[in-house]
């Protein structure tokens, strides 16, 4: 089964200005890479050195969402930020894809580089990601941070209009759509709903969620909160999906210090 990709995705464009960094940023330091994933180029960037930070995108972006964090972690950290199958840089097809996809795939990428225990950061899709791969292979993981993460609950009617608005308009400007086709299988939730899942996470976690996200409410990350053993929640004041993104350097010293310390 497949679903309307406006109706899904998660815009960060679309929910406010962007608020980005306008500083120069070291882009020198980070490599822009490529492997090969069965029969499809797959691509990725990579900075700095140490124990393993692997970066997972959201929904409506790419693996450059993360380039400030990486040149701000890089001293400490060997940060890894892959595009994932049918997004960015990598190659994708017109069929489409599973969450079982994206996991399967972001899996391969990371026995690929032959990374143990790393760190998992995801936003949105990528939480999604990251949640399902720490549920499946504890083992994997050493700390997980999920971003206004997909699955703690149904995305809001502001949301899906939202979603829409930016489909539609990209479509009459004749522009490509950042994301590939979404697939279901049968009887699987639509918004991949998991907290029910939750309460087996055996992964010291951190939440990150903006107050007013106008895709996925707080209240979906306060009861995955209560779900999650030991998580911790951060909640940043404001409107938007990206806190990683509008508030950066903040967003940067917070996983710094839950990586460091937790």
């Amino acid at each position: 089964m497949s679903h309307d990709p406006p109706e899904l995705m998660p815009d960060a464009s679309a929910a406010g200005p962007d608020t980005r960094s306008t500083e120069p940023m070291r882009v020198d330091s980070i490599e822009s890479l490529e492997f090969q994933l069965g029969d499809h180029r797959a691509h990725y960037l990579r900075a700095g050195s140490g124990s393993p930070v692997v970066l997972l995108h959201g929904g409506a972006s790419d693996a450059f969402d993360w380039a400030e964090t990486m040149v701000a972690l890089s001293e400490s950290y060997s940060l890894y930020a892959p595009d994932l199958i049918g997004y960015g840089l990598s190659d994708g097809n017109s069929n489409g894809y599973y969450l079982s996809d994206f996991v399967e795939s972001t899996l391969a990428f990371i026995h690929e580089l032959g990374l143990r225990s790393q760190v998992l950061v995801g936003h949105s899709l990528g939480g999604r990601i990251s949640l399902e791969i720490a549920l499946r292979h504890p083992e994997m993981v050493r700390k997980l941070v999920l971003i206004d993460t997909a699955g703690f609950s149904r995305l809001s009617p502001w949301g899906i209009l939202l979603c829409t608005s930016a489909w539609v308009m990209r479509k009459v400007l004749r522009r490509r759509q950042p994301f590939p086709r979404f697939l279901w299988k049968d009887g699987e939730d639509k918004d991949w709903l998991c907290l029910e899942k939750l309460s087996c996470l055996r992964v010291p976690t951190l939440i990150v969620w903006n107050r007013y996200d106008p895709y996925y409410p707080l209240s979906g990350a306060l009861k995955a909160k209560q779900r999650i053993p030991d998580a911790q929640l951060e909640v940043l004041p404001g409107y938007g999906h990206a806190p990683h993104v509008q508030n950066r350097g903040y967003f940067n010293n917070l996983l710094l210090s839950f990586i460091d310390h937790y």
